[in-house]
């Protein structure tokens, strides 16, 4: 650890030793119509091609002029937009004794009103070490934020609800920024009722910097909200539904206003939704016994999401925002699991119980958010300030039964209530501030508390008596801290630029089981996390500049509370869970390579170094081998190769596609079960998107995936894969979008799975109702939005 404390910090020292500041000089550009009138308040933005994290921004005033401060001889990249006029992307590269550019921008020869203006706008973008996904072609054929990440190229949902990008550790999910500190599925329950719609873009870190928090070991997936961007007032009107065993029917209505610097928005949505899960599993007791389990689950729910904001521009220095969700969940759950004890040898059966469980949940969301933000100069520093406050609360009912059908005799019930309760406060300050011309430093505090409280109360009912289930009942409170400082500068060099930096992060865990035994775990440690990322020109072919990237970072995954608690909690009358209070953090050190063209990622190639890595683990219980737990232990290390490649086929006529890779292959050394653990497995996985388009109005869309020897920590995953197909068409002048939707089209999106880890062998099938087709219709209204067409690295389909 010290050596890469000592590397980063000679690194940091490096780029902010003082050196020359670059010659600048003003230019000022005009912009003028083909009549030579003025054009006012065009927007400019002009990105330095060698340090592309620096961006400058002016309006053009009343005289159509804008004046910026730029180095001799360096070449920046030039944005003008205005609403009427086309687009204008120029290069240039300021000289001694230039001091005015005039630029003529061409009107659009249609009225704004109830058209669009196309420009090229790539699905998915490299920015530094982040990659840009723009969800709108997504967004179209999807009914939520879930099923939008579902089908993004390179993103891989588990039933569980956890995302994986580049490896097997999940990654971590933000929204505005901020991380939602809640269980894979609690995230998986928001984001299927975040509305598609309401998606601005999404942000993948697979390797983020020191700016971001240290525990997302799996990466980013930072999820950010539309705020109304609009001019004037508009807004849009969907409803639609898909149907596969059980159907879903939602509907919903986002309004944007914008006006003289402030804006505000409100986005109300309702979804009716059913779906079912099917788990067939074979696990053997002994080597003449297996146990057969088939458990059918079904999730009917309704839900209301309302999404609210407010900004203004106080100044040409000060911006603030206040933002809010509001979701009510009325989730509710039927399980039927029947469990079948047979003898191998003889095929005999030994044993038949039916287990049923109803679930009835009640879920309130909330969330408050207030940003602040202060421009230092017009060079791009800039001063932070972020607060937020978010809530989660849980009620619930349950009752549950067990028929014993062989050998016959009477069965058992009982019924429970249990709430919950998480409250989430944070705040964050970052500075980042223009040193000199190719320098910039970044640097902040952070601060976020966690508390959470459950109280669950079981009865069996025992003829006419309802009697405490002391096994099951339990209540319990935790609290967390977490205190974290960073600082990271980056610096240009010729064609290079560094940017290197540390995190500390001081964690503080607090657990108090009170029912059934008192019970508690305390946990304090401070670490240190470096980052390094390195970027440099490598060539420019037929015009396109391939840019590679270098990235190292250290990370951590704690331990949440449920994984530490050792309180055993009963899933049924052959396999109960329960916490490990030895458990340790993980460490991962990640290093990558990629490469892109224009800004659009083609390859990468990285591995992952995981130490004390901890993961679920099923034992047999050695008192009674047709009982099993599941736990979370440190098994040893992990090392993770991976690779991908992303690439475009040009398009014929009206049509292209794009294809890509990604290659993961996993090698473990521990020990389970106090025997040595030696696992090795790679899994390939391959992802596609196409478009066809018909004529001006209609266009065909086929996205999908296919998924070869996966791994879901320990199981050892069959291929599987799934096909969606959709057709969308516009009417009434463009203002009304009908889409038809066929998800799972062959219903291959399901796998079958096997454990053979130490003394537990054990095999199945996961499936859930994926195969959906359905239609969704939505109507926009007020000032149209200029309307950017979407192709994966900006392949424009030549006109028909």
């Amino acid at each position: 650890m010290s050596i890469h404390r000592i590397t980063v910090l000679i690194l940091v020292s490096f780029a902010l030793f003082p050196s020359l500041q670059a010659q600048t000089i003003p230019l000022r550009i005009r912009l003028q119509e083909s009549r030579q009138q003025p054009v006012v308040g065009a927007t400019l933005q002009l990105t330095d091609r060698i340090d592309t994290t620096r961006h400058l921004y002016a309006l053009t005033d009343t005289l159509g002029t804008a004046t910026f401060q730029l180095a001799l001889n360096r070449t920046y990249s030039l944005l003008v937009t205005s609403v009427g006029f086309k687009p204008i992307h120029k290069l240039i590269k300021p000289t001694a004794g230039q001091s005015v550019l005039t630029l003529t921008a061409e009107q659009d020869n249609i009225m704004l009103q109830g058209v669009s203006v196309t420009a090229a706008k790539p699905l998915m973008k490299q920015e530094d070490d982040k990659t840009i996904v723009d969800p709108e072609p997504i967004a179209n054929t999807s009914t939520s934020a879930y099923e939008i990440m579902e089908k993004t190229p390179g993103i891989f949902l588990d039933p569980d609800g956890n995302v994986y990008l580049s490896s097997t550790t999940p990654a971590t999910i933000y929204i505005n920024g901020r991380e939602q500190k809640m269980s894979a599925a609690d995230i998986a329950s928001m984001l299927k009722s975040l509305p598609p719609n309401s998606i601005a873009r999404m942000e993948i870190m697979r390797t983020p910097s020191a700016r971001y928090d240290a525990s997302g070991s799996g990466g980013i997936v930072n999820i950010i909200l539309k705020k109304g961007v609009k001019i004037g007032l508009t807004g849009s009107i969907n409803a639609g539904f898909n149907q596969g065993r059980f159907g879903n029917q939602f509907a919903g209505i986002n309004i944007n206003n914008t006006q003289n610097g402030r804006s505000a928005y409100l986005n109300v949505n309702y979804t009716n939704r059913n779906t079912y899960e099917q788990v067939q599993s074979n696990r053997n007791f002994t080597a003449d016994s297996v146990l057969r389990q088939d458990a059918y689950t079904t999730y009917p729910a309704q839900v209301v999401y309302v999404g609210y904001g407010l900004s203004y521009e106080l100044s040409r220095k000060w911006d603030v925002s206040l933002d809010g969700r509001f979701s009510w969940n009325q989730a509710n759950s039927q399980a039927s699991n029947d469990n079948l004890i047979s003898q191998i040898s003889t095929g005999r059966l030994l044993t038949e119980n039916l287990n049923q469980v109803t679930n009835k949940n009640r879920l309130l969301s909330f969330s408050q958010g207030f940003n602040a933000k202060y421009k230092l100069d017009t060079l791009g520093s800039e001063l932070i300030t972020d607060i937020s406050y978010n809530f989660n609360g849980t009620r619930g009912l349950q009752d549950f039964s067990t028929q014993y059908l062989l050998p016959e005799r009477a069965g058992t019930s009982g019924d429970g209530n249990f709430t919950s309760q998480r409250h989430q406060l944070a705040a964050q300050v970052d500075l980042k501030y223009k040193i000199l011309k190719a320098v910039t430093l970044e640097t902040g505090l952070k601060a976020t508390g966690q508390y959470f409280t459950s109280d669950a109360a079981y009865f069996n009912l025992v003829g006419n008596n309802r009697l405490p289930d002391r096994a099951r009942t339990n209540m319990f409170d935790y609290r967390e801290n977490i205190n974290a400082a960073y600082v990271q500068a980056s610096r240009t060099f010729g064609q290079f630029l560094l940017k290197g930096g540390v995190r500390l992060e001081n964690t503080n865990m607090d657990g108090h089981q009170r029912i059934p035994a008192d019970t508690s775990f305390r946990i304090n440690r401070t670490d240190f996390f470096p980052y390094l990322f390195l970027s440099r020109k490598v060539a420019k072919i037929a015009g396109y500049e391939l840019r590679s990237y270098l990235i190292y970072r250290r990370s951590i995954t704690r331990p949440t509370y449920d994984y530490l608690n050792p309180f055993a909690r009963y899933v049924d009358q052959y396999l109960y869970e329960a916490g490990n209070p030895a458990l340790r953090p993980q460490f991962t050190e990640n290093y990558e390579l990629n490469i892109s063209v224009e800004d659009r990622p083609i390859f990468a190639i990285g591995r992952n170094h995981t130490q004390d890595i901890f993961t679920n683990v099923v034992y047999q219980d050695p008192q009674n081998r047709r009982i099993a737990y599941r736990t979370y232990d440190n098994l040893g290390t992990n090392r993770e190769t991976y690779f991908r490649v992303l690439g475009a086929i040009p398009p014929i006529n009206r049509y292209f596609f794009v294809v890509g890779a990604q290659f993961n292959y996993n090698e473990y050394s521990g020990v389970y079960e106090n025997a040595p653990l030696n696992f090795k497995r790679g899994s390939w996985s391959f992802f596609t998107f196409h478009s066809f388009k018909i004529d001006k109005r209609s266009t065909a869309t086929l996205n999908g995936f296919i998924r070869t020897r996966g791994q879901l920590q320990f199981y050892e995953l069959s291929n599987f894969g799934v096909l969606n197909l959709s057709l969308n068409r516009k009417f009434m002048q463009d203002k009304l979008l009908v889409t038809l939707t066929a998800n799972d089209l062959f219903f291959t999106n399901y796998y079958q799975f096997t454990l053979q880890q130490g003394s537990v062998v054990a095999n199945g099938l996961r499936r859930n109702d994926t195969r959906r087709f359905g239609i969704t219709l939505r109507y926009n209204f007020g000032i149209r939005k200029r309307e950017e067409k979407v192709n994966m690295f900006t392949i424009e389909p030549p006109n028909s």
